[in-house]
């Protein structure tokens, strides 16, 4: 019978708001992974493995997703930002490469952003350009994924219906987490959203220095438009399409997803 694959190690972190849980693999440079909304280190599942073999793969719940304590005060990019940075302190992390899946990339704009000379370099997987324009257009869609507790229980199966149009027809079990993570944090689930059109992506950006590589399923209608607009605004930047995903391109092509970081790691490192 073939070997199984041993777990990731798993701990907690001690953090200025409560606790920081995280998942790792592999020795050497850290890589630290930060995951959409309202996912956990979860959606990096099959990732750490192939990171984790050349790399220090971290994957870590942002303070209130997962099994981390939330922010103390109010849910913001700031705030998740300052978790991240927690970690990097807690875990005597220097400098680490981070990679960010839509809100954690939105995320890792604003470490790189506020604390410049920790980013070695910076992927952002699906993330938007949010500025004035967008975070009006935006304030106009209805939720993505909020959903009103019913007795009944079809608020679980509106959980998965929202999500269903962007997730491929023969993968249910990337749903299946998904609504996992969701039902973890049922009563704030649209709040890392709201943080994301909340965050002033304009003013900030300026400040990155770290090489970036913005990565984007090419099915991705949420974030694939503005691919050049972010790439634009970045000092030293190159994009790159990952075939035949989407919204879910971590959690669903991890082969992919990890090679794209692999390749731009080694050419920037």
């Amino acid at each position: 019978m073939p070997r199984a694959e041993a777990p990731p190690r798993r701990a907690y972190a001690a953090a200025p708001h409560g606790l920081i849980h995280y998942a790792e693999r592999g020795e050497g440079a850290p890589v630290l992974l930060l995951h959409q909304t309202p996912r956990s280190w979860d959606e990096y599942r099959d990732v750490l493995p192939l990171i984790g073999a050349r790399y220090r793969a971290i994957a870590m719940d942002t303070p209130g997703f997962g099994a981390s304590d939330p922010p103390a005060g109010p849910w913001s990019v700031e705030a998740f930002a300052a978790g991240v940075l927690a970690l990097c302190d807690a875990l005597e992390l220097d400098r680490v490469a981070l990679a960010g899946h839509h809100t954690g990339g939105v995320v890792a704009v604003e470490v790189a952003a506020r604390a410049p000379e920790r980013v070695s370099a910076l992927v952002l997987s699906g993330v938007p350009y949010v500025d004035a324009a967008r975070r009006a257009e935006v304030a106009a869609r209805p939720p993505i994924d909020e959903v009103t507790p019913r007795p009944d229980g079809s608020h679980l199966a509106g959980l998965w219906n929202n999500r269903r149009p962007y997730y491929p027809d023969d993968r249910p079990d990337l749903l299946d987490r998904l609504v996992r993570d969701a039902l973890n944090v049922l009563d704030r689930v649209e709040e890392g959203h709201r943080a994301v059109n909340a965050y002033e992506m304009e003013r900030r950006i300026g400040l990155v220095r770290a090489p970036a590589l913005v990565l984007c399923g090419e099915l991705d209608g949420f974030s694939r438009p503005d691919m050049a607009a972010l790439a634009g605004r970045l000092a030293d930047a190159r994009t790159e399409l990952l075939p035949g995903t989407g919204v879910p391109a971590a959690d669903h092509r991890p082969d992919l997803f990890a090679a794209a970081v692999l390749r731009f790691l080694d050419e920037v490192a």
